[in-house]
């Protein structure tokens, strides 16, 4: 019988003092058939596990969903699309114009093989950029990314002319793209960008 594995409780200071993690919880999980954040990875939900990579790092820990009723249990601080149904571009618009913080470290709640040292990584790398994507044989991973609040207008914009695509930002502000190179160094399978979408890919991942 294996272990069943739990996120660590991190007490320490975190590290990045002025980025708040931010997940993003607002999908239907229509192709799942069920809410998957609580789905369970080796008896671990997935959101939670997705929380534990993300508490050492980051100060506050933001959850934008729309079924706030679902999360209560988790003690997150929580909002609502302010723009409901815009997908992914709604959620990002939501929490910059939430964040008391200069930037947001975004991620998916269905992400079960995160890697704090390439968010950490990412984190660093941000410079003066308004933006930090990973860029991954020509693909940009818009829900592993960091976002700063100098991103707000432009997504704004975007959601007035009804431009939803996220990728569109990156025309519209500075971004540094980590690329796959750089990647592979900290995460040479790729795992941090895996999510779940139906339950034979949670499965796969349970298989030793």
């Amino acid at each position: 019988m294996c272990a069943v594995s739990t996120p660590p409780d991190h007490r320490a200071a975190p590290r990045y003092r002025d980025v708040v993690g931010v997940i993003l919880a607002g999908g239907r999980s229509t192709r799942y058939g069920r809410n998957k954040a609580f789905v369970r990875l080796h008896g671990v939900p997935l959101i939670e596990r997705v929380i534990g990579v993300l508490r050492p790092l980051f100060p506050e820990i933001l959850l934008i969903t729309n079924t706030p009723n679902e999360y209560a249990h988790l003690g997150l601080p929580m909002h609502r699309d302010l723009i409901p149904g815009l997908g992914p571009i709604g959620g990002i618009y939501t929490a910059l114009s939430v964040l008391d913080r200069e930037a947001g470290f975004f991620v998916a709640c269905d992400m079960p093989r995160l890697n704090p040292k390439l968010i950490g990584y990412m984190v660093e790398a941000r410079g003066d950029f308004d933006a930090v994507v990973p860029r991954i044989g020509g693909y940009m991973d818009a829900l592993h990314a960091l976002y700063t609040r100098a991103c707000l207008k432009p997504v704004r914009a975007l959601i007035d002319r009804r431009r939803y695509q996220v990728i569109r930002l990156y025309d519209r502000v500075s971004v540094r793209y980590v690329e796959e190179e750089e990647i592979r160094l900290l995460d040479p399978h790729l795992d941090s960008f895996l999510n779940i979408n139906r339950p034979e890919e949670l499965e796969r991942l349970k298989k030793p």
